[in-house]
């Protein structure tokens, strides 16, 4: 998505990258990267925290302002509120947040 977000730019769309990943941000260098500590997948918090989830959204958007530096990486203060892990394979939730199992259909 950082890639994208610099294609967009380019054609004159500000954009805010919100990530929960730091080290692909540093490498990607998306134009208003907001990183966010939170587990792979959930950068704009957990589900129905509404609260949370607008304060992401008011700091991303902030950036469109604020920013000093293209590329510069902004670090949100929110937190999680418990431990995760990024294990191959897992989100990093835990096991009593994990969505219910895929029943595939034929």
């Amino acid at each position: 998505m950082g890639l994208l977000s610099r294609v967009v730019e380019e054609v004159g769309v500000c954009t805010v990258y919100v990530g929960s990943a730091r080290d692909m941000m540093a490498q990607v260098k998306p134009p208003r990267p907001v990183f966010v500590n939170f587990p792979l997948g959930h950068q704009c918090g957990k589900p129905f925290d509404r609260k949370s989830q607008m304060s992401i959204i008011k700091y991303a958007l902030n950036t469109l302002n604020t920013l000093a530096e293209p590329g510069q990486i902004v670090d949100l203060p929110h937190e999680w509120g418990e431990e995760f892990t990024y294990a191959p394979g897992s989100d990093g939730l835990p096991a009593d947040q994990q969505p219910p199992a895929r029943k595939d259909t034929v």
